[in-house]
């Protein structure tokens, strides 16, 4: 018999491209998401304009798309979540999604527009640190590097509006702290469930207290075509492509790298109110979209 020899793992150049195919289609989910959610200010501002109120919209928001989610699940046959995902999914919709919407609007009634984004957009840097410590990423030079230009990038953007009371600050760092723990709780969950299961119960979830929240204050429907199809696009655009195209990310990235990819939202919002709603885009705000879409195409690329 031949003595036998220690085998080493190698990563053979296929197994290099699979990781990298699946990185750059991970990457692309994101993309596609932060589109979806960075449109979501465009056409909540035009379903406002119609009459509708906050707790309306969400409402409509969560219902149509979990309706339609479900709907895709019974059409491909995909299983419910059960037992403790369910009720991790379930609160993640009704505790998670709804507590930091609840975070996010009050720190605007304290806090400016800038501020407020500012603050929320710190998740993609707490996501990347927990991780870390959590052992689930390595904390590369250039994952700090994307965080820290990503963050730079949101500061430039928003600039021109930083200001508030500390109950605005404590509002938005509550949101950031709060949208931090749904995105590593659903990193671990999406992947034993799938990425559409687990949007479905989460937007039901939510659907289910913003439907008892209108109960409580009173309904004030859009009125007109302009504002039902603002629904419509919010509910199909803004939550079912954008929900299930950042689980579909995440389960490819991992929950840091992108939470780091999603802060293109800001730079789209900017984008999009400034071709259609005419809102100025000065040089800074242009710098700072060219920050994050650095910081974007470097994690799209790393291996």
């Amino acid at each position: 018999m031949g003595s036998e020899t220690p085998q080493r793992t190698a990563v053979t150049p296929s197994a290099q491209g699979d990781i990298r195919s699946a990185r750059l289609a991970g990457a692309a989910f994101v993309v596609v998401s932060a589109v979806g959610f960075g449109a979501l200010g465009i056409f909540g501002k035009v379903a406002f304009a119609a009459g509708a109120s906050t707790a309306v919209v969400l409402f409509l928001r969560f219902l149509v798309a979990g309706v339609l989610m479900a709907a895709l699940m019974g059409a491909l046959r995909l299983p419910w979540p059960r037992g403790r995902d369910l009720w991790i999914l379930g609160g993640m919709g009704a505790v998670g999604y709804v507590g930091q919407a609840f975070c996010y609007f009050s720190a605007l009634r304290y806090a400016s527009a800038g501020l407020t984004a500012l603050l929320l957009y710190l998740y993609p840097a707490l996501v990347t640190l927990a991780s870390a410590a959590l052992g689930r990423q390595r904390l590369t030079p250039l994952k700090v590097a994307a965080v820290a230009a990503s963050l730079g990038g949101i500061i430039l953007t928003v600039s021109d509006g930083l200001a508030g009371s500390p109950a605005g600050i404590a509002f938005g760092a509550g949101a950031a702290v709060i949208y931090t723990g749904y995105i590593l709780v659903g990193e671990r969950v999406s992947r034993r469930t799938g990425a559409i299961p687990a949007a479905t119960v989460i937007m039901l979830a939510a659907a289910v207290v913003y439907g008892a929240a209108v109960a409580w204050e009173g309904a004030r429907w859009p009125a007109g075509i302009a504002g039902w199809g603002a629904v419509a696009a919010i509910a199909l655009f803004s939550t079912v492509v954008a929900m299930v195209g950042f689980f579909a990310g995440m389960q490819r990235l991992g929950a840091a790298d992108a939470s780091t990819l999603s802060t293109l939202e800001p730079v789209v919002t900017l984008l999009l109110a400034a071709l259609f709603l005419g809102e100025s885009l000065g040089a800074t705000e242009m710098a700072g979209a060219v920050l994050v879409l650095g910081a974007v195409v470097a994690l799209a690329r790393a291996g």
